[in-house]
């Protein structure tokens, strides 16, 4: 009975390890202007990426972060630019917020998308069992 009891929590453990393994799916929220927050921000992506190569990851940008995305704004430009051919990391900007702000789209960095509404697209990918993150300070 000991070594039924031993065999079988060896082999929960082994299907726990096992299920980290498993590709994700995560949503980024990021609404701050902040360069900070925008720095952490690439650092988690470019952390979970490189954990977790066969997940997906999108960054959707929206209200007062949009300058992360602009050419002539971005703190973090080189390390979006990275991700313009992976399939696997996205950034989509909330063309609501594009055009409050009056921002076209050639004024985003290579590679960032557009969505319709920022907060339907988080949404929708939480009702498609996406993950949530929500980035600040």
């Amino acid at each position: 009975m000991k070594n039924y009891i031993l065999f079988l929590l060896f082999a929960l453990c082994f299907l726990g390890v096992k299920a980290q393994q498993l590709p994700i799916k995560v949503v980024f929220d990021i609404t701050s202007a902040d360069p900070k927050v925008h720095q952490s921000t690439m650092r988690h992506v470019n952390l979970m990426a490189s954990s977790y190569p066969d997940s997906q990851f999108e960054v959707v940008i929206y209200s007062g972060s949009i300058g992360m995305v602009l050419k002539e704004e971005s703190t973090v430009a080189d390390h979006i630019i990275q991700y313009e051919n992976n399939d696997n990391v996205s950034f989509k900007v909330c063309a609501m917020t594009m055009k409050r702000k009056q921002v076209k789209e050639e004024q985003l960095l290579a590679g960032v998308g557009t969505v319709p509404d920022g907060i339907m697209e988080i949404v929708s990918k939480q009702a498609d069992g996406w993950g949530y993150i929500k980035e600040a300070n």
